[in-house]
């Protein structure tokens, strides 16, 4: 019997350790932190040995295979043990995609991954076609193959998943852009971080389809690289050589493989960043023979992702909008291009080795106000200060928006938009964004 070790016990690691002990594997899940009770009980209901706060070298160093959770890093020092004995190591989609054949629909970017993932997977259940939602969001992909299986897959793929996936393959890839974002974890590289995005397309086949944004300079640039097999369909913000997709004139218009338009106006998401989001959805699902008046229906009906510029309420004639899932640079200017009234921005967090020039001529255009929020700001007073916007310094949710309720008069925005990650404050950028609802709507 071969001996799989299952390193991180969330989502991902305690679904990969039911299938491993479903298809006849000894198992054995370790991770360094606490265990969820969740999770805990669900090894404990199929008889999986785990362990958790440590990781015991001789229950862990004589694995067969490694199924590793995407957020461990190969810098941990169990990892580098493994990697320097050669054992080999793998995430949960690769395992879980050894033992189904169902239609994988596989979205990256570095942002608007949840919310494109999101909307298909609208699309799809509307449209009555059985899938599960998988990868960053919904439920473990193992899990699903294991207990619930589907006919087909919407799965949202990080870097990090698609750093140990090797003979997956994805039927439908979608890679929506390429922007600086966890180099942190790339050797503060951005071509490794670029090479880890571009593995979305890996063994794919001519029966394939590969979605892209047109437009994306690093994309066209990598493509350059590339012996593409599966057909492509390339989108744009306008119509132009080699775009089955864009916007002119106010219509969104897809020409493949099913002709298809509505009016620009018509679309339930907007901002610059969701007509990608809605063309690339709208691709997908026009490739996989969902009908017309169902996408055109799922475009207009959908209704947003929690913490990506949902608005909280109003307090005192301010919006307040909740975007804490913007934990980069690009999804910030994103947010930021989309704002039409005066805003005060919250940015902060823990720096991913965040370049911030490219938003300072927004941040001088936009705003009236900067709350600074983190453990350390020190970098966010060197690269914003000098703009001459005013701005407050806060460590914690709760100095945060009063800060923002100080300085806000009506008709301002308050922007949620922190270009970092959560983790020098938060448990997660969920947390965040909860924290932030809840003291708004308290105000």
């Amino acid at each position: 019997m071969s001996r799989i070790v299952v390193l991180g016990a969330g989502e991902s690691g305690a679904g990969a350790a039911v299938l491993a002990q479903k298809k006849g594997f000894d198992v054995f899940v370790s991770d360094m932190s606490a265990i969820k009770d969740k999770y805990k009980k669900m090894l404990d209901d199929h008889g999986i040995e785990w362990e958790e706060g440590q990781h015991t070298e001789e229950k862990i160093l004589n694995a067969d295979e490694i199924i590793k959770s995407p957020g461990i890093p190969d810098s941990a020092p169990m990892v580098e043990k493994l990697i320097d004995q050669g054992t080999h190591i793998i995430s949960e989609i690769e395992f879980a995609g050894r033992y189904t054949n169902s239609k994988m629909i596989c979205i990256t970017g570095s942002n608007g991954k949840t919310t494109t993932t999101s909307l298909i997977y609208h699309i799809f259940k509307q449209a009555g076609y059985d899938a599960g939602l998988a990868g960053n969001i919904g439920n473990s992909l193992a899990l699903q193959v294991a207990e619930k299986p589907h006919e087909y897959y919407i799965i949202e793929l990080s870097s990090f998943q698609l750093d140990n996936m090797y003979d997956f393959r994805a039927n439908i890839a979608i890679l929506l852009n390429i922007t600086p974002d966890h180099l942190d974890r790339y050797d503060n590289c951005m071509q490794n971080y670029v090479d880890s995005k571009m593995r979305i397309i890996r063994n794919q086949t001519p029966q394939d389809t590969f979605i892209y944004w047109n437009d994306d300079p690093i994309i066209k640039r990598e493509l350059e690289k590339y012996d593409i097999k599966a057909v492509q369909y390339p989108f744009s913000e306008l119509k132009e050589k080699g775009s089955i997709a864009y916007i002119e004139e106010g219509e969104y218009t897809i020409e493949e493989p099913t002709p298809f338009n509505m009016e620009q106006e018509d679309l339930s998401l907007t901002g610059k960043h969701n007509i990608y989001n809605s063309l690339a959805a709208g691709i997908a699902s026009d490739v996989s023979g969902i009908k017309n008046e169902v996408i055109r229906k799922c475009l207009s009906d959908f209704p947003g992702v929690e913490h990506r510029l949902e608005k909280v309420c109003k307090v005192g004639g301010v919006q307040y909008i909740n975007d804490s899932k913007a934990t980069n640079v690009d999804a910030c200017w994103y947010a930021l291009e989309s704002m039409k009234t005066p805003t005060i921005l919250i940015i902060g967090g823990k720096d991913k080795g965040n370049d911030y020039e490219p938003i300072k001529e927004l941040v001088k255009e936009k705003c009236v106000g900067l709350v600074y929020l983190g453990a350390d700001n020190q970098k966010l007073h060197d690269n914003f200060d000098a703009l001459g916007i005013p701005v407050r310094d806060t460590h914690s949710m709760k100095d945060c928006v009063a800060a923002c309720y100080e300085m806000a008069k009506p008709g301002d925005t308050v922007l949620l938009s922190p270009c970092c990650a959560s983790f020098d404050l938060f448990k997660n950028m969920e947390d965040r964004g909860d924290q932030f609802k809840t003291l708004v709507r308290n105000l």
